[in-house]
């Protein structure tokens, strides 16, 4: 039952770092400073997300991600620049939550973070870059509004109910594997209309200088 509960929130905090590694580190230590929870000792090694410096260098990161997050091609450029930050992020919060373990063990359980927070991080990405498309920004504040609802009550569930979240993670991380093909064939059918486009835009307006008119000579 211990080791399910601190896979529960390992692979927690893998995934949600995906979504957003510096709200799920944020809540997490807030939850920890102010003895929302109790930890038990098999938890104690998150402990030190509850630490002041921890606490204002991703609040202070989230602030900048919140206001990016919202922001046509801001956000697409934000999750771009991310796309190391957050598996990283989220393989160092699910290792911190399993504590020590055999090497080998080690190993896979870093190997499986990653993927997750990488799965979950490039679920989000392909999302934005699609609703992007769109000219108007509230798809863009919307989308921002509901991932942050997702990470809090996540962080919740993965804190209060880890062998629910351990069971809910896995469901999610499985459908993602399964639509993630589809969504990006998507986004690539949508690039490809773009390039079309351009080139179809400058091909017109561009003039012609590789076929010298009858009758004239070159300089």
């Amino acid at each position: 039952m211990q080791i399910l509960e601190q896979l529960g929130l390992g692979l927690g905090l893998a995934s949600l770092a995906g979504l957003n590694l510096y709200l799920t580190v944020f809540l997490t230590g807030l939850l920890v400073r102010f003895d929302a929870l109790h930890l038990a000792e098999k938890f104690q090694s998150i402990e030190v997300l509850g630490h002041d410096w921890v606490l204002i260098a991703a609040g202070v990161m989230y602030a900048i991600e919140f206001v990016a997050d919202k922001v046509p091609w801001i956000d697409s450029l934000w999750d771009s620049v991310h796309t190391l930050i957050r598996p990283i992020g989220g393989t160092i919060l699910a290792m911190q939550a399993l504590g020590e373990m055999p090497a080998h063990v080690e190993v896979v359980a870093a190997l499986l973070a990653g993927g997750a927070a990488l799965t979950t991080h490039s679920a989000k990405a392909g999302t934005r870059l699609l609703a992007n498309h769109s000219p108007e920004p509230a798809s863009n504040i919307a989308l921002s509004i509901t991932e942050d609802i997702v990470v809090a009550a996540g962080t919740l569930i993965m804190v209060l109910k880890p062998i629910v979240a351990l069971c809910l993670f896995t469901v999610v991380l499985i459908t993602l594997w399964l639509v993630l093909p589809r969504m990006f064939r998507v986004i690539r059918r949508s690039f490809e209309i773009i390039r079309d486009k351009l080139r179809t835009l400058f091909g017109r307006n561009a003039p012609d200088y590789s076929v010298t008119p009858p009758g004239s000579s070159r300089a």
